[in-house]
């Protein structure tokens, strides 16, 4: 008597009947969805950012300096007169200077 009243309590034809709810399965992936977005999104600007800042740290910051002294050579030049043969009469003037004697002549020869 108790195996029949066992077997009338459970069913067992070993599938479940009931439907599976779709709202809560659609609301899970689309929740799932966007976290994996947001994640990758994420990730994706922090790697252009430590990529950026490790360029700039060691490519663009440090200044050797060699290069400071062509610079200062190279200004020292542009901003500056000498003489670089006197025989020949060949002086160096600034380049402020050179371009406005340039433009002075030009103009003068235009009229």
């Amino acid at each position: 008597m108790t195996d029949s009243n066992h077997n009338t309590n459970q069913d067992s034809s070993g599938y479940e009947k009931s439907d599976a709810n779709l709202k809560f399965i659609f609301g899970v992936s689309i929740v799932g969805i966007v976290i994996i977005v947001a994640i990758v999104v994420f990730l994706s600007e922090y790697f252009l950012y430590t990529k950026e800042t490790l360029i700039y740290e060691t490519v663009l910051s440090p200044e050797s300096s060699k290069l400071r002294e062509v610079r200062a050579h190279e200004d020292e030049i542009l901003n500056s007169y000498g003489v670089i043969n006197a025989d020949k009469g060949i002086f160096r003037v600034p380049i402020d200077r050179a371009m406005e004697i340039e433009a002075n002549e030009a103009f003068s020869k235009g009229k």
